[in-house]
């Protein structure tokens, strides 16, 4: 098995539990492609681990065919006759008859799959949890999958699980320097440019990261996953909105296209999407943000430090924003090869769709920002993309990413990712931005400059902004920043 990349905490946790000597029930979501049963499986190791998968939805599956995908696994982890189980309590019975005295984890994996069509499954999930399994304190019993929302609704909330679970971790990607490192594993070893070009396409998404190729160019491996008609992600668009929300893809498809072009708030989002009123678009935002694709941003008042009632949405996977921008719009060329000879950058608007998704790297990846600046979490007020809209008393601002901390300094943040020197034009960009921000008497405002690739001698020696970071630094989770 290849060697283990990131994921500390969430080991250090299931370790905790584990010397606990107690029975333990753990819940794991995450959006799809995330690791989640990686992780499980690197846990389990020099333990008894027997895992479980449900079926992926397909049109008549039905409650038996999950049972009898169970009896099958069941039967193969212990080297059983075929095995048929026409009740789920009579499945979980007969896998008690095998436990033993040794640590054990077993996982049910999709478990909104294994469940979603016998409502029994639950209920006697539940009454096998606290009449049995429980009593066996070298057990943990994880609970696994991709489809969070039904998690959130069925387990996470559900007054028949409260008070049981003893653990509920979502993953999210992984870091900037863990990312590097994964891709350094596979051999991969470019320079910083086309790491970020790799992860601006794949984010920090571990199974996307595998299917890079060491002996290819970034952009050779861009070419091959995203504009080849056999491309691994020209077809994964479609299986995460089939696969995650079934006949209800349609609206969350329209939600991430308009999101796509930038921030909106629920209003905006509900006027471009043309949804009533009356309907539960703020329950569809909901289950994209439970499933890690979008992002909610919440305003606050400079003056007061105080939470808005207002939030902005912002979609913060990479895959799906580059998938809309450059994928979906390209598919007929793609299904015919087109792509074959082309130069990445030779597509329109390939560099300043790079650095939006750069930007959206680095938000991820924010305590990084604000360990490079000397800042700790006790320090900020509040901090996310800045949106100021316009009024009769002032112009409208947006601000890349604006960090308030107790002291009344607000860091304007600018993110520049090019192959080219940036050159002083950055410095009338970032102050046409603060001339329109309105900031009220008491406040610093410090600009700060985020990049990637050189930096002209004109910026520096203009000391304009209070630190000149490369992030370039990142990826080896390296901090330095110049004056």
């Amino acid at each position: 098995m290849k060697k283990f990349i990131g994921r500390k905490d969430e080991l250090k946790r299931l370790e905790g539990l584990r010397r606990s000597n107690k029975a333990s029930l753990v819940v794991i979501n995450g959006r799809r492609r995330i690791g989640k049963s990686r992780l499980v499986e690197e846990y389990a190791k020099n333990k008894v681990f027997l895992p479980f998968t449900g079926l992926a939805p397909i049109q008549h599956l039905s409650a038996q065919d999950q049972r009898d995908a169970f009896a099958r696994q069941l039967a193969t982890h212990f080297k059983l006759p075929p095995l048929t189980f026409v009740d789920w309590s009579d499945a979980f019975a007969h896998l008690m008859l095998h436990l033993t005295d040794h640590p054990t984890v077993i996982l049910f994996d999709e478990i909104s799959w294994m469940g979603a069509k016998d409502p029994t499954f639950l209920p006697k999930l539940k009454v096998w949890w606290d009449l049995n399994l429980q009593k066996y304190p070298h057990v943990m019993l994880i609970l696994c999958g991709s489809v969070s929302t039904w998690i959130e609704e069925n387990i996470i909330q559900s007054t028949a699980f409260f008070g049981r679970i003893s653990l509920h971790l979502t993953l999210g990607e992984l870091s900037l320097s863990e990312s590097t490192l994964f891709l350094k594993e596979e051999g991969f070893h470019p320079s910083a440019y086309d790491i970020f070009k790799v992860l601006s396409v794949t984010g920090g998404v571990p199974w996307y990261l595998e299917q890079v190729d060491s002996s290819e160019t970034a952009d050779a491996n861009i070419k091959r996953l995203c504009f080849d008609k056999n491309g691994l992600l020209v077809k994964e668009f479609d299986l995460i909105f089939h696969d995650l929300f079934s006949r209800r893809g349609t609206i969350y498809k329209k939600i991430t296209h308009i999101l796509s072009e930038g921030m909106r708030d629920l209003t905006q989002i509900r006027r471009e999407v043309n949804y009533p009123s009356s309907g539960s678009l703020s329950d569809h935002l909901k289950a994209l943000i439970i499933s890690g694709y979008v992002t909610q941003h919440y305003t606050w008042s400079l003056k007061t430090g105080k939470i808005g009632r207002q939030s902005l949405y912002r979609l913060s996977d990479n895959y799906i924003r580059f998938y809309i921008k450059y994928i979906e719009p390209n598919l007929p060329k793609i299904l015919k090869n087109t792509y074959n000879d082309l130069s990445l950058n030779e597509l329109p608007g390939w560099e300043a769709m790079m650095g939006f998704q750069v930007e959206t790297l680095l938000l991820a990846n924010r305590h990084m920002i604000l360990k490079s600046l000397g800042l700790y979490p006790q320090d900020i007020v509040a901090d996310n993309p800045y949106f100021q809209r316009k009024t009769e008393r002032q112009r409208g601002c947006q601000i890349d990413y604006l960090i308030q901390t107790h002291t009344n300094s607000l860091f304007v943040c600018e993110f520049k990712f090019s192959r080219r020197e940036i050159n002083s034009e950055v410095i009338e960009s970032v102050q046409n931005k603060i001339k329109r921000f309105s900031v009220s008497r008491g406040f610093g405002v410090c600009p700060v400059l985020f990049h990637l690739g050189g930096v002209s001698d004109a910026v520096h020696n203009s000391r304009y902004f209070y630190r000149v970071i490369d992030i370039a630094d990142f990826l080896e989770g390296k901090v330095q920043s110049s004056d």
